[in-house]
């Protein structure tokens, strides 16, 4: 019998949720809303404050409310993993050190952005992390945001670190993901909705999900289907869920099209930060259409 991976705790569902704003100050009878919907529809984990969440334009006080405000609501019904990441590891560090007092299951580190290490720069940032404080580490791979590949080598050796334990890939190359199931024990979790179907073909447990923030039962009976095996039903819910995945992160930048869809079925987040815009109306009416047809309007 195979042994569990590390991490397989984190199997199904997590839900990068959003920032809810209301004049331009943290919501938290809305971010209450959102989490209570999470833990009814029976997600894995919460995960506040990543790029989902507007991490880039909160401040770090309010980066660390939203942590504390969601861990405390959650109350140990669910898992809380905390987006602590940055391209500062002394940063990192105080978001995850904070994370970790306020009483976070498990950290998301983004892959430092921007300054683009080395290969030894970014191991040596996530070990940084990982010797200074104890919660699970997800390592975050987007390169299309972040402008540099972890490669897999660099994430075989982060594996040997006992409290690494995850990784939300989303390089969009099964490959990648192929290769990092073949030669660690880490769990990966697919940080591409579209994608999460493929990737659990190879060997992934999850997904890290923004499309969760409007269906998340949908996507749970999806991958639940595809860990019993059952990859005709897991294929269905895949095409059903595939136009709302693509107009989440295609129509416009994450979170701009979640935070529209919020707002139109009803479950209004407020406003977006700048330099985060609205959709154009063209671009509105046609996620309107997708919600319409999905039968969420």
């Amino acid at each position: 019998m195979n042994q569990p991976r590390k991490g397989s705790e984190y199997a199904g569902l997590s839900v990068a949720i959003i920032t809810p704003l209301k004049d331009n100050v943290l919501d938290v009878a809305r971010l209450r809303e959102q989490v209570e919907f999470q833990i009814k529809a029976g997600t894995t984990c919460i995960v506040p404050v990543g790029t989902t969440g507007e991490s880039p334009t909160l401040s770090h006080e309010e980066h660390e409310r939203v942590i504390s405000e969601t861990v405390q609501i959650c109350a140990g019904r669910v898992k809380v993993m905390a987006g602590t990441g940055s391209n500062s590891t002394a940063e990192a560090l105080r978001l995850t050190r904070w994370a970790a007092k306020e009483g976070a299951d498990a950290s998301l580190q983004v892959a430092p952005y921007y300054n683009k290490p080395t290969q030894e720069g970014f191991y040596q940032h996530f070990k940084a992390i990982a010797e200074d404080v104890e919660l699970p580490i997800c390592v975050y791979n987007i390169p299309g945001r972040t402008g540099k590949n972890i490669e897999p080598e660099t994430i075989c050796r982060l594996a040997e670190i006992s409290n690494i334990t995850m990784v939300k890939e989303a390089t969009g190359s099964l490959d990648q993901c192929s290769q990092i199931l073949n030669s660690t024990n880490l769990t990966v979790l697919s940080g591409d909705d579209s994608l999460t179907l493929p990737m659990m073909s190879v060997g992934a447990e999850g997904v890290i999900s923004v499309v969760g923030n409007l269906v998340p039962e949908d996507v749970i009976a999806m991958l639940s289907a595809a860990a019993a095996g059952d990859f005709i039903e897991a294929r269905r819910w895949h095409h059903k869920l595939f136009p709302l995945c693509r107009d989440m992160l295609g129509l416009s930048t994450n979170p701009i099209p979640i935070k529209t869809a919020m707002r139109l079925v009803g479950r209004d987040c407020g406003q977006l930060r700048l330099p985060m815009t609205q959709l154009s109306k063209a671009e509105e009416a046609k996620l309107r259409t997708t919600l319409t047809t999905y039968g969420l309007l």
